[in-house]
């Protein structure tokens, strides 16, 4: 099955690795009982529904989550439910996967106005005319 990522980017549910684990914290004996926390590994260097630009800018985004052979590994027990645990780690990785298919905005170099240089000069000829009063004695003649 295909989950849809973004308009152009979709990724088969069988790349997804979930695996399931007791999580602690509130919920009472639920919390010995149910494994409700979800951990998802998703091979990012392995993977052919991924762009190379996106595949490139998520490994080279310095994640912590992500080990050395290219596997994103993101955990969830924020939820006493799995399946709110497992819809929360999925979203997880698709805004991770959108933020890695942002193209930059190339940078338009431009110039100063004339008036901001002027405005500059004018300060830094203020600032060392007062400098220059402050080092000696002032003939007022």
């Amino acid at each position: 099955m295909k989950l849809k990522v973004t308009n152009s980017i979709s990724i088969d549910s069988d790349e997804l690795e979930e695996s399931f684990v007791r999580s602690g914290g509130a919920g009472g004996q639920n919390v010995n009982k149910v494994a409700s926390a979800v951990q998802l590994r998703f091979d990012v260097k392995g993977s052919a529904n991924l762009p190379l630009m996106v595949r490139e800018n998520i490994l080279k985004n310095g994640d912590a989550r992500l080990t050395k052979d290219g596997v994103l590994v993101i955990f969830s027990d924020r939820h006493r439910s799995q399946e709110l645990n497992r819809r929360d780690v999925r979203a997880r990785l698709f805004d991770i996967i959108r933020q890695a298919a942002i193209v930059p905005k190339k940078r338009i170099a431009t110039r100063p106005t004339l008036g901001s240089k002027k405005k500059r000069l004018d300060g830094k000829t203020k600032r060392g005319k007062l400098k220059k009063y402050r080092a000696g004695k002032i003939d007022l003649e």
